[in-house]
Formats: C-alpha cells, sequence, structure tokens
C-alpha cells in the first residue's frame, strides 16, 4: 500500500495548480472556490469553501488523508480544528521566492513527486537568475484593495517580486497589508493588481488622481502573488513589465 498521500484536498489556489503540474490531478478530491487554475481541475473537484471561510463539514466528508494549507491563506482556527479531527494537515509558509521553492520541494516529498518538484524548483531558481535586477530607481506603490486603499508590507511574497524587478517598495518599512492614503508616498509607479481586488480599466482614471505624478498600470496579480508551478512564467511577465515601464 502506498504511503505517499492518495486522498488530497487544496485550500490554496497557487498549491492546487503546483499539485496538478506534478501529475496529482487523480489524487486531489477537493478545491476552493479560488483555485482557479488549471480549468479542468476547477471544472470537476468538489469545492470545499473559500481560503478564508471553509466548510470544515464537507472537508471531513471527503476524508482526505491529506490537507494541504497555507499559513497566511487559511485561517489558523479551522486548520487546528481539522488537525483536531484527526485530519492530516500539512500547513506552508511562503514569504519569498526562496521560501517558495522550498515549499514545491517539500510538497513534491510529501506526494511522492520528489524528482518532478525538485527539477520544477531549479527551473523556477534559473529563471529568476536571468531576470534583469538592476536598480531603476522605482518607487512603487502595489494596490491590492479599494476601500480602503491597501497595499503590500515588506515581509511579503509580493513585496519580493517587486525587489526582484529593481524596484523599491515605497511602503517600506511596513508589513504585511497596510492602508494607504495619498499623502503617505509618492511613487513613480502605481500597480493595480487583479486581486484580491479585481482592478480594472474603469479604476485608472480615480488612482492617477490621487497619485498624478504617478504612472498607474494594472497588473496581474497571479505573477506577483502565486508561489507554485505558475512561478515559471513570471519573469518572462515582470522582464517585460519592468522594460516597458523603465522609461
Amino acid at each position: 500500500m502506498s504511503s505517499f498521500p492518495e486522498r488530497i484536498i487544496s485550500l490554496v489556489p497557487s498549491q492546487t495548480e503546483l499539485l496538478s503540474h506534478l501529475g496529482l490531478d487523480e489524487q486531489i478530491i477537493g478545491i476552493t472556490k479560488f483555485c482557479v487554475h488549471p480549468e479542468h481541475i476547477y471544472r470537476s473537484k468538489p469545492r470545499v469553501g473559500g481560503t478564508k471561510d471553509l466548510h470544515l463539514d464537507r472537508i471531513l466528508s471527503l476524508e482526505p488523508d491529506l490537507v494541504i494549507a497555507n499559513k497566511e491563506e487559511n485561517e489558523k482556527e479551522a486548520i487546528e480544528t481539522l488537525m483536531a479531527e484527526g485530519i492530516r494537515v500539512h500547513v506552508t509558509d511562503v514569504f519569498d521566492l526562496d521560501s517558495a521553492l522550498d515549499m514545491i520541494q517539500e510538497v513534491g516529498r510529501i506526494t511522492g513527486t520528489a524528482d518532478r518538484a525538485q527539477g520544477l524548483a531549479q527551473e523556477i531558481g534559473q529563471s529568476f537568475q536571468n531576470l534583469n535586477e538592476s536598480t531603476q530607481d522605482k518607487q512603487v506603490l502595489y494596490l491590492i484593495w479599494r476601500d480602503p486603499w491597501m497595499s503590500v508590507g515588506i515581509d511579503t511574497f509580493i513585496h519580493d517580486m517587486i525587489m526582484r524587478c529593481g524596484w523599491a517598495n515605497c511602503m517600506a518599512p511596513a508589513q504585511r497589508y497596510p492602508e494607504v492614503k495619498p499623502e503617505d508616498c509618492n511613487p513613480d509607479i502605481v500597480l493595480l493588481s487583479s486581486e484580491p481586488y479585481p482592478f480594472k480599466e474603469k479604476h485608472l482614471e480615480e488612482v492617477q488622481n490621487l497619485w498624478p505624478d504617478s504612472i498607474v498600470r494594472l497588473v496581474d496579480g497571479e505573477y506577483f502573488s502565486w508561489y507554485g508551478s505558475r512561478l515559471m512564467g513570471t519573469p518572462k511577465y515582470l522582464k517585460q513589465l519592468t522594460s516597458e515601464l523603465s522609461t
């Protein structure tokens, strides 16, 4: 009998995509409503709520032998409840590229896909070495929420992606996800993320009026905040973005 899990529930969108990339489609038996990639998993697997509002009874009824969660994305109380019910829960903690690569390899080890995970981590690590990290002396404000306006602090994965672009996070030294007002900073660039708040074209003028001297740009938040196999495409996206905003 296999010592590796055969019934896995993922409570983290980027790690659901990772599990599929590692060839574990058949083992995935439950996901959250935000696990939109890959589409065939999103369309075919039972959903157990959102990352913050999990349906614990549904999780228990699926009888998983492994639940994959994340320290930031899931509520501690819910995870502890699952553990108290005897469910094996693997909690990841990702805050920069290095910890993401460690997470990928750890997920590989516990799911019986260690070789594939190691190869993926190496591929991602090498691709980031080719990302232009030359300092462009650009102060960047990355917005994740509206009403109130919220940004990212220096202890977040998004901050690490900003730094790898050669930019500076104008919210430093704030931590986590601080609220921000126009008078708090004078960024060269304001990036409006597609998630968790779904910024659209209609918000560009509003933000431009708040920071009139800044370049305001919509960006794909998945490339800044998803830390699984999606990282394979992140360096290319960031390199193109920095090139477009370098003038």
